[in-house]
């Protein structure tokens, strides 16, 4: 007898057939992971296409109840939506890090590649890249890497600079998709795994001084935002 599948699950196969539908989901969990809504126009400048274009697909992936859309605010992902959003965030890390481990790429460069790649892999492709990878946790710039069931394993992850000065900790996740600030950071060896200890943060916005084993190190408040630690 042949298996019925249930019309919410058709629905989602559907939506999870079209590259741009699951690009339009992972862009609004991007957007919105904060907790902020997800605006149009932004949606729109993620993705490179109109505000037009988004505004239509938009009311198609509101029609199929994967986004809620609020009026005058911006977009929403509902649970159903948020599940295929995190499959694709799930197999974007894991092609991030075959990219660094496999590839030897660095991992200012993976973010591009893994776009480009994750919505043209299946299951069986991002299984054997789990496999080949040691079944990683987290992806080069530390963020937590889905389950298959689409849960995020919860972390103890604190921004740096909403610590007290004197905080010591070890970095786990840096929160940029900006090529620059990544290869920056890099250079001074301000990645996932080293330790660091909040000196001071210079007021009304200003530099922000770290001591790592190695040295002193200065920087602006935009890029050390972006750097969240474990508490030792």
């Amino acid at each position: 007898m042949a298996q019925v599948v249930p019309r919410d699950e058709v629905d989602m196969l559907d939506a999870a057939r079209t590259d741009a539908a699951l690009r339009y989901l992972d862009a609004i969990y991007r957007l919105s992971q904060h907790g902020a809504l997800a605006g149009v126009n932004a949606i729109a400048d993620r993705l490179n296409v109109t505000a037009s274009a988004a505004s239509l697909m938009l009311r198609r992936l509101a029609a199929r109840r994967l986004v809620q859309i609020v009026p005058y605010k911006g977009v929403t992902l509902t649970q159903r939506g948020l599940k295929l959003a995190l499959r694709t965030v799930r197999r974007h890390r894991l092609l991030e890090v075959f990219l660094t481990q496999v590839m030897r790429f660095e991992w200012h460069e993976v973010d591009r590649h893994a776009h480009a790649l994750e919505t043209a892999i299946d299951d069986a492709f991002e299984d054997r890249i789990d496999e080949m990878t040691g079944h990683p946790t987290r992806c080069p710039h530390g963020h937590v890497i889905p389950t298959r069931q689409g849960v995020l394993p919860a972390v103890s992850d604190v921004r740096l600079v909403d610590c007290p000065a004197g905080t010591s900790g070890v970095i786990r996740c840096v929160d940029t998709e900006r090529s620059e600030w990544l290869e920056y950071l890099g250079r001074l060896k301000l990645m996932p795994g080293a330790r660091v200890t909040l000196k001071s943060i210079a007021p009304f916005g200003g530099a922000v001084t770290l001591l790592t084993p190695r040295e002193t190190i200065t920087l602006g408040l935009p890029l050390a935002e972006v750097i969240l630690i474990e508490k030792e």
